[in-house]
């Protein structure tokens, strides 16, 4: 899987950077150009947000009014991406907003080839020296993949596995190889992992203090309790309406609304198929 290389510096001070998301600025701001299709949002200064491709970890600040999963475990894997980066002694203030960290910023490198809907860069994050020139053409080969924070959350188990179609198949693999010995060894958010043994819904505390489950889940859940309604009875439906396209590996089958993997049995939720099963459209 071909993608650029851009080298630059990660600066976290007066940003809300969690287990899957980052601030990032090229060494030449230029270098966003790179990318076709969906344009990079980047402030005067060239920075930008990246989405770390193929994970997903718990959310510690989501939606209007501001929601999150288990902190413990969401603080977990966002202290985890910036202690491998190389930052310390982080300190946040309110709405989880970096006040100030030591060093105030990291060089590293990302290897990338395009942006989702909303400018942010979809990559992967590697830290210190990059292994290329700025701006080449680098083959991202599983050797490759291990080398970065994308992979090393997966394996601490510190993250979900969560795939888009533009993932190669040799590397979506070493993603779920990587999260089922996290898993089997019972590591953060797969020791008490709840999303296909199903829990109960009792209202949005539950889900903000006590239930781990799937980012993805999680936010249509909330999404759809924000709408009012206490009982989960209408999921399914919302779900239909929200109309996520995906294909499901075990299976072959594309399909479209997640209320086709998604089971509601009075207030109890699941996920009928695990969520590396699943390969998503981006929308």
């Amino acid at each position: 899987m071909s993608m650029f290389l851009i080298a630059g510096s990660f600066r976290i001070t007066g940003a809300q950077p969690d287990g899957d998301s980052i601030r990032f600025t090229p060494n030449d701001p230029a270098k966003w150009d790179l990318i076709t299709g969906t344009q990079v949002k980047r402030n005067a200064s060239g920075g930008a947000q990246l989405r770390l491709d193929a994970v997903d970890a718990l959310e510690t600040h989501y939606g209007t009014p501001r929601t999150h999963q288990p902190l413990e475990l969401a603080h977990a894997a966002a202290d985890e991406l910036l202690n491998w980066l190389g930052f310390s002694n982080v300190v946040r203030g309110q709405n989880e907003t970096v006040t100030s960290s030591t060093p105030d910023t990291v060089a590293g490198y990302i290897l990338t080839r395009s942006a989702d809907l909303y400018g942010r860069c979809i990559c992967f994050v590697g830290r210190g020296t990059p292994p290329q020139d700025d701006g080449s053409s680098v083959f991202v080969d599983v050797d490759v993949l291990r080398t970065t924070a994308n992979h090393h959350l997966i394996g601490r188990g510190l993250a979900y596995p969560t795939y888009y179609r533009a993932l190669f198949p040799d590397l979506r693999n070493e993603f779920t190889a990587a999260a089922k010995q996290a898993r089997d060894a019972g590591l953060g958010v797969w020791a008490a992992d709840a999303t296909t043994s199903g829990f109960n819904v009792t209202g949005l505390a539950s889900l903000e203090d006590d239930i781990i489950i799937v980012p993805k889940l999680f936010r249509r859940l909330v999404d759809y309790l924000h709408l009012g309604d206490d009982s989960v009875t209408g999921f399914p439906a919302f779900l239909d309406q929200a109309a996520d396209k995906f294909f499901i590996l075990s299976t072959g089958h594309s399909t479209t609304g997640l209320d086709t993997v998604v089971e509601v049995t009075g207030n109890t939720v699941k996920m009928t198929r695990p969520i590396q099963d699943l390969v998503f459209d981006e929308k």
